[in-house]
């Protein structure tokens, strides 16, 4: 199994910045992809952002320029950095992780448990 532990959301005001990171562990042989998604009442979860394991990287168009993610993969984490953030960004953004494990090779989808981003004067 998997297990992710993401920190760093909050209230933050518009124009402001955060840094989302989300850490996984657990008997993991390979992470294929890590990255955010986000969910917002009465929305359907969307991708945020995504980084795959050659690095390459796929945003959506709607924080292309604002938000920016890097991965540690030495620690299996991964980071957004999220600037010029607007009302819009509010959402509870979810840790998203491909991988497998050492008893079962097979890549799986794992999900962090949200955490809530606020933007708001």
């Amino acid at each position: 199994q998997v297990q992710l532990e993401e920190s760093g959301g909050g209230l933050v005001q518009p124009g402001g910045s955060l840094r989302l990171s989300c850490a996984a562990s657990g008997s993991i042989s390979r992470i294929l992809v890590m990255g955010w998604y986000r969910q917002a009442p009465g929305n359907q979860r969307e991708l945020v952002a995504n980084i795959i394991s050659g690095g390459s990287t796929n945003y959506a168009d709607s924080v292309k320029g604002r938000f920016t993610i890097s991965r540690d993969n030495a620690k299996n984490t991964v980071y957004l950095q999220m600037n010029s953030l607007t009302p819009e960004d509010t959402a509870v953004y979810y840790c998203n992780v491909v991988a497998g494990t050492v008893v079962s090779p097979r890549l799986y989808n794992y999900w962090g448990q949200g955490t809530q981003v606020t933007v708001s004067s």
